[in-house]
């Protein structure tokens, strides 16, 4: 069995796991976990750079660089699960809490940074978010792959046959005793009870062969559990993204309304420049040097100048009018 969940990479036996660069930070967590629920029943060897060898059910001493079987002292102690589910189950513990945890760290920074957009809209902050929302795009596709991996293994029946690795293990050793039996004549009845398989299995797993060959609930309901972790932290981060989207929409919303502001003082300050351009026509046309008996006239000057300051004021006035009754401008 191959996992490949995120950073953990492993081959899996119904024996042992090799595991791809233990040292890294990221899957110390992974072995440490290992280390600290198969201990007492496995033995640990380090092998070359990047593997790591676990025997499960019984210790086992080294001789002549051969792994050699010594009695268990849990004989017939039942498991709840085989050796590769145990070391399957650990992985997806600690790759859902890795990612739980990063999406917490996702919401405990995105909430602040996203009511600070909404009350400042500033190239700072919009920074802020754009980096938030690529993190956010990573974890999601990060617990999407592996939601959709379970739910993949969820849906054929056939697969998750393929993982009973030690039910297989069982049924080849029962093949190898019946035929040893038979090869040695033996016309005795073969007993029910299983010899002792002379390698790493407790009783407990003998037991589990007694099993129909097409039960898979176990595993089943391990990855369920699994499953909806992961569809829980998925929804997280849903919505996060969508109060995300909700900002965006609201910090849209305050553009668009300071853009129809602006378009409204543009619109008052043009009433206003054709206001003026009438006036600047009218002093225009009596600038010219043309015979008028007003010029003739004393204190015409103030008087005329007024006037037309005051037509130029009504003539705003009348199309500021229209344009609110129009609706052009807000009231």
């Amino acid at each position: 069995m191959v996992v490949n969940l995120e950073f953990i990479k492993a081959i899996v036996t119904a024996e042992e796991v090799l595991i791809l660069d233990p040292l890294q930070h990221e899957v110390l967590q992974f072995v440490d976990q290992l280390r600290q629920q198969l201990l007492h029943k496995s033995a640990f060897k380090m092998q070359g750079a990047g593997s790591m060898d676990l025997n499960d059910s019984e210790m086992h001493v080294s001789t002549g660089g051969q792994w050699l079987p010594v009695p268990d002292a849990m004989e017939g102690l039942q498991c709840e699960l085989p050796f590769e589910f145990r070391v399957l189950e650990i992985a997806l513990e600690v790759v859902c809490s890795f990612l739980d945890k990063s999406v917490a760290e996702l919401e405990r920074d995105a909430y602040p940074v996203l009511d600070e957009l909404a009350r400042n809209v500033s190239t700072k902050n919009l920074e802020h978010v754009r980096s938030l929302k690529s993190n956010l795009t990573r974890l999601l596709a990060c617990v999407q792959k592996v939601r959709d991996e379970i739910e993949h293994l969820l849906d054929d029946n056939e697969d998750m046959e393929d993982l009973y690795l030690t039910r297989k293990w069982i049924q080849n050793q029962q093949s190898e005793a019946l035929l040893g039996a038979a090869v040695s004549n033996s016309i005795s009845t073969i007993s029910p009870h299983l010899p002792r398989l002379g390698s790493n299995r407790s009783a407990s797993l003998v037991s589990s062969h007694n099993l129909d060959d097409n039960d898979v609930e176990d595993l089943e309901m391990l990855l369920e559990a699994y499953f909806m972790q992961l569809d829980g932290t998925r929804n997280k981060i849903l919505s996060v993204r969508e109060y995300i989207d909700d900002t965006e929409d609201y910090v849209n919303i305050q553009l668009d309304n300071q853009r129809n502001e602006l378009i409204q003082l543009q619109l008052t300050l043009t009433i206003a420049s054709f206001a003026i351009a009438v006036e600047t026509l009218i002093a225009g046309w009596f600038g010219m040097n043309i015979p008028c008996t007003l010029y003739n006239t004393n204190g015409i000057f103030e008087i005329f100048v007024g006037g037309i300051t005051a037509g130029c004021v009504l003539i705003f006035l009348l199309v500021l009018g229209y344009a609110r009754w129009k609706k052009l401008l807000g009231s």
